[in-house]
């Protein structure tokens, strides 16, 4: 359990829920979340193609998800009127819900999935470092604290 809300914070940590295509080598030269996560874990080349068709093949699940859940909460907020049509609303959360429960499975699909591409070095590399960042986030919140209380 803890291994996967390190998976999970590293794989937002390291951005891998933006679209793939935003995903290739900058123009600055900065590497993509794929070839980071695996120079900090050791990936080999048919890893790091395994892991790249299974974002490209869910990110584009969740994205579409996404946009239709979006323009479900926007009709949902236009039913704030003075002649609200109370089933209406019901209905449309219901669906929302149930959207939401979709991308929440499939995000959940796509962790499981990359995790499985893992060695079990490379989790144990993936949550050492997992680790640091959470120790260095918590330094971080510590100094605004002081920061904040000086002030």
């Amino acid at each position: 359990m803890k291994l996967n809300k390190m998976f999970a914070i590293a794989i937002l940590s390291l951005g891998l829920s933006m679209p793939l295509a935003a995903q290739q080598t900058a123009p600055g030269g900065q590497p993509d979340q794929v070839d980071q996560l695996a120079e900090i874990v050791g990936l080999s080349e048919d890893q790091q193609k395994e892991i790249r068709g299974i974002l490209d093949e869910m990110q584009s699940k969740i994205a579409e998800l996404q946009a239709e859940a979006q323009q479900m909460q926007q009709q949902l907020q236009a039913q704030i009127k003075p002649d609200y049509d109370e089933d209406a609303i019901r209905n449309e959360a219901e669906e929302l819900g149930e959207l939401t429960g979709e991308i929440s499975a499939l995000s959940t699909l796509m962790q499981a999935k990359v995790d499985e591409v893992f060695t079990e070095e490379q989790r144990e590399k993936l949550n050492q470092r997992m680790q640091q960042m959470q120790e260095q986030q918590q330094q971080m919140r510590q100094q605004q604290r002081q920061q904040q209380g000086m002030q």
